[in-house]
């Protein structure tokens, strides 16, 4: 499946890229996502890659993201940063934090950038997923070289940018293979 991020209203008047994601359900429940931002990539900040680990506040620069919840009030969130690191969060419900279950698998993420695209690949292990049939928002956060930043959705609740509002869990997946 492809999908069209849609850019929220308030983004910065010159950050006009084109985001896009396409998402895969692999046979063991796992999911294969693809992040293509298009556009001048000059005009971006990007994370240099580091040896690829947990970090924090990810969100904070260039990431893409995914929520995932199985239909109760509480989601997990996953930022993926061009430079190689990924957080993931637990919430009890809206913006509640909850206490990370332990022993996440890793996701593999792979970047690739030149002056006109990013392609950020990751692939992300069924055990990092809650079981069930899951709605899913698929987002990116894009910070300028100035600092500017612009977010990109499946879909924008009303009001400032907020990935973590019900409406942007825009996307119903089928119960996992397996």
């Amino acid at each position: 499946m492809r999908f069209t991020l849609a850019p929220h209203p308030d983004n910065p008047a010159d950050l006009r890229q084109d985001v896009t994601a396409s998402l895969t359900r692999r046979p063991d429940g796992g999911l294969a996502i693809t992040w293509a931002i298009r556009g001048d990539m000059a005009a971006l900040h990007l994370p240099t890659p580091i040896k690829p680990a947990p970090a924090d506040a990810l969100w904070r620069t260039t990431c893409c993201e995914l929520f995932v919840t199985a239909g109760d009030t509480g989601y997990r969130e996953f930022n993926f940063s061009p430079s190689g690191q990924w957080a993931v969060c637990d919430f009890a419900g809206y913006r509640e934090r909850a206490p990370l279950q332990p022993d996440r698998p890793a996701p593999t993420i792979t970047c690739r950038s030149d002056e006109t695209a990013l392609r950020l690949d990751v692939e992300l292990p069924a055990a990092a997923l809650p079981a069930g049939e899951l709605r899913l928002g698929i987002s990116a956060v894009l910070e300028t070289r100035d600092g500017g930043i612009g977010y990109w959705a499946l879909a924008h609740a009303p009001g400032k940018p907020d990935f973590h509002h019900a409406i942007a869990f825009a996307l119903e997946l089928e119960k996992d293979p397996a």
